[in-house]
């Protein structure tokens, strides 16, 4: 079943599908949301998707069997997706269909909720409008509204509600019937910005400084909620240079912190970057990909800094990239940047972008157990005299100690080229042993990359590879293909630097053809595989539209060549 929500900023969509959303959630129904709006406050043109499963779904479709259109674009932008059977939603008093093919359901929205008692709710009347069509109740909505209204606004929109449902009910009661639900199962419903601000809470972040940038805005705001309840302390810099310094600060005194942001900000923070390369200091960067150059897209999608983040910051030192794939591993994988961090005292940069950030999935409760939660400091036992921060060592990874936790042991650290007790050099030879220090790290760094997740058989005709949020789009293309009885299999990366490529290799010898899908437009993980690798895939799809993939697309561009 899909739905699709649109209108004008400010008519109040999002609230329309986070209801639906939710409450279908709570009723045990698998449930996608996913956004596609403009960069303005009101006005402008912005929907909606919310896809509703048995299973929850990989990705949102285009085919729409319900339209609920707050304004005349919508309908006009938007009624040829719709189904043979489809209905569509709208207020007769604000504009006029003059086609009926019998799949109409008009309904006065604002006049109904005037009559509840305020014309802001009119979006709620659509909620009880959409409820009646899907033959669903409206209990659980109306104990969201009771949770998130004081008593008096409840009321006005629980009236609104019934008023809504009413109202369609007289014109389709029950159209549709939604597939049967898991309601003993409990869920979660989140998007990516909520996942990652949770993981970050779940693995010990009690420090966030951030410049508000789409699409990783929702994590800081996520975050700040949190202050008292959790402890964490956010803080809005004056921007991103003074965000990734107070950062480094805040972990160089001992506290787990976290920056996030997206490409425009992130090229301020790159100095910061090589600082946390010299001085061997923690550091986790969420960053939220968006269209660029400049200011680019801003609330639109791409995955076009791979290139950027993997060779930001002057100098050389190691890193590691890390990607948000979907809500199930992205959080336990920002997790992983945490300890990966702290355990190899360097930057790590994780991956993510609009489509991920703003795409709401039901998934089961995390399994908190399964996080990883080790410091990596010295301890009295394991301290060695005289403290050197950053003493030689085989594995490239120096003793880390935080001022003051040794009394009568100094902890020095410098942005210049220094000696194993941190004091600056000038030497040739101190200068070689040091960044030789530094780069043994990647050795042991590349074995905790976990290689790519592969979907269906390791051989047959067609090889889908991707890396980041077009999991969902790519999984479903992989079952469609085989439900057309093409051989086909679908390997994915979450761990992009190093770049794990031991079962790359393998399969890359057991496909007919190797497609790499990727949202841009230079096919930039395409160029890294072959770099790293020499392997080099027979076609690529791409998109760099600022819109995600849909199934279906890959779909039809495979097929051209199959």
């Amino acid at each position: 079943m899909n739905i699709l929500i649109g209108g004008a900023a400010g008519q109040g969509m999002e609230t329309i599908a986070h209801l639906l959303g939710k409450a279908l959630a709570r009723a045990g129904f698998g449930v996608l949301t996913a956004k596609d709006y403009m960069s303005r406050v009101r006005g402008g043109h912005n929907f909606t998707r919310l896809r509703i499963a048995a299973e929850t779904p990989w990705m949102a479709e285009d085919v729409t069997q319900l339209l609920v259109a707050l304004n005349e674009e919508t309908y006009s932008l938007h009624r040829q997706l719709l189904a043979e059977n489809g209905k569509i939603i709208y207020d007769p008093d604000l504009f006029s269909i003059t086609t009926d093919t019998g799949n109409l359901v008009p309904l006065p929205l604002e006049s109904l909720s005037i009559k509840a008692g305020n014309k802001i709710m009119a979006n709620t009347v659509a909620v009880g409008a959409v409820l009646a069509l899907l033959s669903q109740d409206t209990s659980l909505v109306e104990t969201l509204l009771l949770e998130n209204f004081n008593p008096e606004l409840a009321a006005q929109n629980i009236t609104a509600l019934h008023l809504g449902y009413s109202a369609a009910a007289k014109y389709c009661d029950g159209c549709f019937s939604l597939p049967q639900s898991k309601k003993s199962e409990r869920q979660l419903y989140l998007d990516g910005n909520q996942t990652l601000g949770m993981a970050a809470l779940a693995s010990g972040c009690r420090f966030l400084a951030a410049y508000p940038m789409t699409p990783a805005t929702g994590i800081m705001a996520y975050l700040a909620e949190k202050q008292e309840s959790h402890g964490v302390v956010v803080e809005q810099a004056e921007d991103e240079i003074a965000a990734v310094n107070m950062v480094l600060g805040a972990a160089f005194s001992g506290a787990r912190a976290l920056t996030c942001t997206s490409g425009g900000g992130f090229s301020l923070m790159v100095e910061g970057v090589s600082l946390a390369g010299m001085t061997e200091t923690p550091l986790v960067i969420v960053m939220a990909m968006r269209p660029g150059p400049a200011t680019g897209l801003p609330t639109r999608t791409e995955q076009g800094d791979l290139e950027f983040v993997l060779h930001a910051g002057h100098g050389e030192f190691p890193r590691a990239i890390l990607s948000a794939t979907h809500i199930e591993d992205a959080f336990f994988r920002l997790n992983k940047a945490f300890d990966l961090a702290e355990k190899y005292q360097i930057p790590v940069i994780f991956l993510s972008d609009q489509h991920f950030a703003d795409t709401a999935r039901t998934v089961p409760p995390f399994d908190f157990g399964k996080l990883c939660y080790d410091r990596h400091l010295l301890t009295a036992e394991t301290l060695t005299k005289p403290y050197r921060r950053y003493r030689y060592t085989a594995s490239g990874v120096s003793p880390r100690a935080l001022p003051g936790q040794f009394p009568h042991e100094t902890v020095l650290a410098d942005s210049d080229e220094h000696d194993e007790d941190g004091h600056i050099i000038e030497d040739a030879e101190t200068r070689r042993r040091m960044t030789e220090k530094r780069l043994r790290k990647l050795e042991s760094l590349a074995q905790e990359m976990e290689e790519p997740n592969l979907f269906g058989d390791q051989s047959g005709e067609v090889l889908l590879i991707g890396w980041g949020s077009t999991y969902g789009a790519l999984r479903e293309a992989c079952i469609i293909l085989q439900n057309k009885h093409v051989r086909a299999s679908h390997l994915h990366f979450a761990d992009l630097w190093p770049l794990p490529a031991s079962s790359i290799k393998t399969l890359f010898l057991h496909f007919k053809q190797k497609i790499c899908v990727e949202n841009n437009a230079t096919g930039q993980f395409s160029a890294l595989i072959r770099r790293e690798t020499g392997l080099v895939a027979d076609r690529a799809i791409l998109k760099f539209d600022g819109r995600p993939f849909l199934a279906n697309e890959i779909v039809r561009e495979v097929e051209r060549n199959v």
